[in-house]
């Protein structure tokens, strides 16, 4: 999915700032899907906006100058529901993580104990904001969709947990070669 794609499926379920946008890719795990700033999401509202998908309006704001809300229109909701429909391209996983630990065995054994720690921590933390975040309240799509991040982050921690003294005792090994 595209930052436009995203920026749509956000507004169905309500109007937002751009900066609200932001703030949920970043608090409710859109960023699972795709990466977004404020550099990819105004020019994607702007486009939208400039295509009829969205509609925007200006609210003051005292002593700050004034705020765009951004609403998505009918022709919005149609065009975004259509592109759920588009048979969707192959899940992709980009990890620098995983791409390094390839070469670990070229590494020094201090080096791969630090990445194993800090990438078992942004686990445990995303985990624990995942749980933080359920809420029976949720749509069944989005209680669906923490409940699969939940599952991946769960065998993540177990795998890197269960297979992390196999590595460094590799590790070991090669340095005392």
């Amino acid at each position: 999915m595209d930052v436009r794609t995203i920026c749509l499926g956000i507004l169905t379920r309500g109007d937002a700032t751009g900066y609200e946008i932001k703030k949920l890719f970043e608090d409710d795990g859109y960023e699972h899907f795709v990466e977004a700033s404020f550099g990819s999401i105004y020019p994607a509202l702007n486009r939208l906006t400039e295509e009829g998908y969205v509609s925007v309006r200006e609210e003051s704001q005292e002593k700050r100058p004034d705020r765009k809300v951004y609403s998505i229109t009918p022709a919005g909701r149609t065009a975004f529901i259509a592109s759920l429909l588009k048979p969707l391209p192959e899940d992709r996983h980009r990890s620098p993580f995983v791409f390094a630990m390839l070469f670990a065995d070229l590494l020094p054994a201090s080096r791969v104990s630090a990445m194993l720690d800090a990438y078992i921590q942004q686990a445990e933390e995303k985990l624990a904001h995942l749980n933080a975040h359920d809420s029976a309240s949720k749509s069944s799509g989005e209680r669906f969709v923490t409940g699969f991040g939940r599952t991946i982050y769960a065998a993540t921690l177990e795998f890197l947990r269960t297979h992390r003294a196999e590595i460094e005792q590799e590790q070991a090994a090669q340095a005392a070669e």
